[in-house]
């Protein structure tokens, strides 16, 4: 992302905005809470306080940049909003958040709402995964 699309979803390219875009786009964590991007400011001696880092990535969910996931560590993540629908998987052990596709869950989901009468719109779809122990 570049910050003309700061400009394109509506919003002036500030300094603190291009900032915390630049670091959700450079991360090698796709899903980092405002904490994450506020430490990373800081390490890199940034003046940004955390409110605006909640506020600036509220922006950018309203816009339609980011994208906000609760997954059960009980606060939020953000990711970049770069297209393709995707689901996740989230080690119970250790947090990290696995990004998969799958055409057969997709397909299953739009026929259980078809054979309920309705016409699927969105979803959002967490498994909650821990790693296999040889026995």
């Amino acid at each position: 992302m570049e910050p003309s699309d700061l400009k394109k979803a509506g919003l002036k390219a500030t300094l603190p905005r291009i900032r915390i875009l630049q670091i959700l786009e450079e991360s090698a964590d796709k899903h980092l809470s405002a904490e994450d991007v506020y430490k990373t400011l800081i390490e890199a001696n940034e003046e940004v306080g955390l409110a605006t880092v909640y506020r600036v990535l509220t922006q950018f969910e309203a816009a339609g940049l980011v994208m906000r996931h609760n997954f059960d560590s009980g606060h939020s993540v953000f990711e970049l909003d770069r297209g393709p629908h995707h689901d996740h998987m989230v080690c119970t052990e250790t947090g990290e958040v696995i990004e998969f596709q799958n055409a057969m869950i997709e397909k299953i989901q739009k026929e259980i709402a078809d054979t309920h009468g309705y016409e699927l719109v969105d979803h959002s779809l967490v498994l909650y995964v821990k790693p296999k122990r040889e026995t």
